[in-house]
């Protein structure tokens, strides 16, 4: 019995990796615009979009998160839907680090991904075994750093870190946000059989009271 749930999760990382393979021919981002940049981040006001997200993955490890929650995503755009709709990947794929006491300071993840703009207003809704749902991410502010390489565990925590630090000597130190419900997200762009050229982020949400670029309805296409 335990050499089958070997193979069925070594099983399950292979076919999830080959196909996260989509992501390097990914369309469809969120929208935003750059409404400040430093030399080692940038905030960017992101305009109203529908995600899909995972329930809670109580992992110990990011990377092993990441891959269980993209699992179930990838089901999910593959016809796991009650309207058996096929649906476009789109970039990037986004876990949230829920703020605790583990060894990346986290309780648990969420992972998620933008639904393309054909099903923004009404996403297919998933199968229940795969404990997703659609979620409204209102227009907000972002904090990001651009980190490359493989999104590993002990690079996310260095590289929130190094984005926490760029902050707190910058004009936004007091504007970090703590309604989101998640300390950080690590945002990523590429297939993992992409070595070279690979575009990773660091996103902290941004406290926009009394913001002006972070109220703003202009938003452009990026």
């Amino acid at each position: 019995m335990e050499k089958q749930r070997q193979r069925a999760s070594m099983l399950m990382k292979v076919v999830t990796l080959l196909c996260l393979v989509v992501l390097c021919t990914a369309i469809e981002s969120p929208q935003y615009a750059v409404v400040h940049s430093e030399s080692d981040f940038e905030v960017r006001l992101y305009r109203d979009s529908t995600w899909m997200m995972s329930a809670p993955v109580r992992e110990l490890s990011f990377e092993k998160s990441t891959l269980l929650g993209f699992h179930r995503l990838f089901q999910y755009i593959q016809g796991a839907n009650l309207n058996y709709s096929r649906i476009a990947m789109t970039a990037p794929v986004v876990t949230s680090i829920v703020p605790g006491a583990g060894p990346l300071h986290s309780s648990a993840y969420f992972v998620g991904f933008y639904l393309p703009v054909k099903f923004q207003a009404d996403p297919p809704t998933p199968l229940p075994e795969l404990h997703l749902k659609p979620y409204a991410w209102d227009s907000h502010c972002v904090a990001v750093r651009k980190f490359s390489g493989f999104a590993k565990d002990e690079i996310v925590v260095r590289e929130a870190e190094k984005l926490a630090v760029s902050l707190s000597r910058s004009p936004w130190a007091n504007s970090t946000s703590d309604d989101s419900g998640y300390a950080y997200a690590i945002a990523q762009y590429n297939s993992p059989f992409q070595f070279i050229g690979r575009v990773n982020e660091v996103w902290v949400d941004i406290d926009a009271s009394g913001i002006d670029s972070c109220n703003s309805s202009e938003i452009a296409t990026y």
